[in-house]
């Protein structure tokens, strides 16, 4: 990390937004700008989040809606950089392109967006398609950007534990394709270093892991982890979109990880690149790394 860089943030007026702050990626962005003294202004929709956020040293939260420009102008008054992050819903791709409109009137001098690997406007994925469609809006705006296009996030087992705890197993409609997945503390990494540092003006950035592994091969360093067996189960896409539609998740939503899921099991996503090693000086945590961080949570 540039430490000249970094001073210039350190003010009680925080040149830096940072938005999606309680989602996994935004949360880990904004304990490591706190860790490292850099004052930041956090964008939230609850009040609650301001409260418990606030206890961050170095943090401003303020209330924000993407889908009410005076509260992002507001919450953009005066800040120079950026992260932009949405939750990927079917409202995602209108809310950053409002967002962008906004960070352009409000001056705001550099963008670090969060987008996807492999993002394509012509991609049959959805989310690949909106992420484009934002990265091309940023392109245009004349302001200085940097994209982080990170591969699927490790952390999303989580979203197995309750069948890894009660069944030792975990489903998805992925085959034996590798993935080179990433960890989240890795991908927020690379966004402070990008929302702090010079000569990131123009990059886009694919974040992975420092390995491509089939999802069996994740259950068994689990199950390493863990010390109790854990298998991975293949399941046909109508089985997972079953399961995601029983989990509560929106058509749009649901329809989008199957395509994301169709994706990974041809084999799309088993690139492995440098650049969370170039970018921060250290390299990717393996799935070993992660397994063995997150064993209490599964």
């Amino acid at each position: 990390m540039n430490t000249a860089a970094i001073s210039q943030h350190e003010s009680t007026v925080p040149a830096i937004l940072i938005t999606g702050a309680t989602g996994s990626v935004g949360s880990e962005v904004i304990k490591q700008l706190s860790d490292r003294g850099i004052a930041f202004r956090a964008m939230v929709r609850s009040a609650n989040d301001v409260d418990r956020l606030s206890t961050l040293p170095g943090a401003e939260v303020v209330l924000g809606d993407f889908n009410d420009p005076a509260t992002l102008a507001k919450a953009l008054a005066g800040i120079e950089r950026a992260f932009v992050l949405t939750n990927s819903s079917e409202q995602a791709e209108t809310q950053q392109l409002r967002f962008v409109a906004e960070a352009q009137r409000a001056g705001v001098q550099h963008l670090v967006k969060l987008s996807q690997y492999a993002a394509d406007r012509n991609s049959p994925v959805r989310f690949l398609r909106y992420h484009a469609v934002v990265e091309d809006a940023i392109r245009e705006s004349g302001m200085n950007f940097t994209f982080l296009r990170p591969n699927l996030f490790m952390q999303g087992l989580l979203g197995f534990r309750e069948p890894i705890r009660q069944q030792g197993k975990f489903f998805a409609a992925v085959g034996t394709a590798r993935i080179s997945v990433v960890d989240v503390r890795d991908i927020a990494s690379v966004a402070a270093a990008t929302l702090t540092e010079p000569d990131h003006d123009g990059k886009t950035y694919t974040i992975t892991g420092p390995d491509a592994l089939t999802h069996a091969e994740m259950a068994d360093q689990l199950a390493d982890a863990l010390g109790k067996p854990v298998a991975f189960v293949d399941v046909p896409p109508a089985a997972m979109r079953q399961a995601l539609a029983a989990a509560g998740f929106p058509d749009w939503q649901t329809d989008g990880l199957l395509e994301d899921y169709a994706h990974y099991s041809r084999n799309e996503a088993s690139a492995v690149l440098p650049d969370v090693q170039e970018v921060t000086g250290k390299a990717a945590r393996t799935f070993a790394d992660f397994a063995r961080d997150y064993a209490s949570f599964f």
